[in-house]
């Protein structure tokens, strides 16, 4: 069997070990990055594709004739068409568990940078006010304390789960969000209602039809006035103009996003260009410690191994 990887790079593989997936097919091509004009004929002939977020469309799934397998080294399948996929009966099988601790730590360094005004104190010792005191400390922006807010979370599979658990440790209270376009479940509280109530708002959900900006203007300025979001999910859930209009304006304490509708943006994108002290972009790496990408590549190859001993594992499709 032949199996192709379509953007290698995009998982930095130069701390990793990738021994493990070059075992589980006697024969590969790893490609660094896959333009759209490229990939048809990179897939053509192979019976497994691996792609991080190279798109596999309706018509490049339908020509590739000896496909048997799409691996996704991601949890998230929207740049594949699984209609298409389930069709000609190819398995797609994405990858689960592996961004869990990194994410979640991601998610209250961004907090706590915020909340602790962390980023203004190193300015501030930078600039030599620290050496230029009269005092042991130098007194900046006001520093908040997490203990006894509230944590908002939307979307609550494995991610929320798991900040939902640091939010604790931090003695945070927590409400979670009744899931977008679902039903209701017990202890979940509409969108609407909880937005009023929160400190802190965080994002795990997918982004879908239901997702899509489910962050608007009228959801932020429910929020709290000096509120914070953090947005770890997808940048098409937050309404990015409208984001920007309520921090400038004073209405949110802080927002934390580590995505972006567009991706990567442009030189002059309206939010890397803001130059607000109380917003945080980060370039969409929660996911992405050393162990968690390796826990990613581990999860391909066993997802390669198990289709090749006739038993898929985390099938999304086909």
């Amino acid at each position: 069997m032949r199996g192709v990887v379509l953007d290698t790079d995009s998982l930095c593989p130069r701390d990793l070990d990738l021994s493990a997936l070059r075992n589980s097919l006697p024969h590969w091509q790893f490609h660094g990055f896959t333009e759209p004009s490229q990939t048809a004929a990179r897939i053509r002939g192979a019976d497994v594709v691996v792609t991080n977020k190279v798109v596999l469309d309706a018509g490049l799934i339908a020509d590739a004739d000896k496909l048997k397998l799409i691996c996704v080294a991601a949890t998230g399948t929207n740049n594949i068409d699984l209609a298409a996929a389930a069709q000609r009966g190819i398995p797609v099988c994405n990858a689960r568990g592996y961004a869990t601790a990194s994410v979640a730590e991601h998610v209250f360094g961004l907090l706590l940078t915020l909340t602790r005004q962390l980023d203004d104190h190193r300015a501030r010792v930078q600039r030599g006010e620290w050496s230029a005191s009269r005092f042991f400390c130098v007194f900046g922006q006001p520093i908040g304390e997490l203990a006894g807010r509230t944590l908002g979370i939307v979307g609550f599979g494995e991610l929320g789960h798991a900040v939902a658990r640091l939010a604790e440790a931090f003695s945070m209270k927590v409400l979670i969000a009744q899931r977008p376009g679902g039903d209701s479940r017990p202890g979940r509280i509409p969108l609407r209602e909880m937005l009023a109530q929160v400190d802190v708002l965080s994002l795990h959900c997918p982004l879908s039809e239901a997702t899509r900006g489910l962050i608007g203007e009228q959801e932020l300025r429910q929020m709290k006035r000096g509120a914070i979001l953090i947005n770890t999910a997808r940048g098409g859930i937050v309404d990015e103009a409208a984001l920007l209009r309520v921090l400038r304006e004073g209405h949110l304490g802080g927002a934390a996003l580590d995505v972006l509708e567009a991706e990567p943006p442009s030189a002059r994108h309206p939010l890397t260009d803001a130059g607000l002290p109380n917003l945080i972009l980060t370039p969409h790496i929660a996911w992405a410690s050393q162990p968690a990408r390796q826990r990613l590549i581990d999860e391909v190859a066993a997802n390669i191994r198990a289709f090749v001993e006739g038993r898929p594992r985390n099938r999304v499709a086909g």
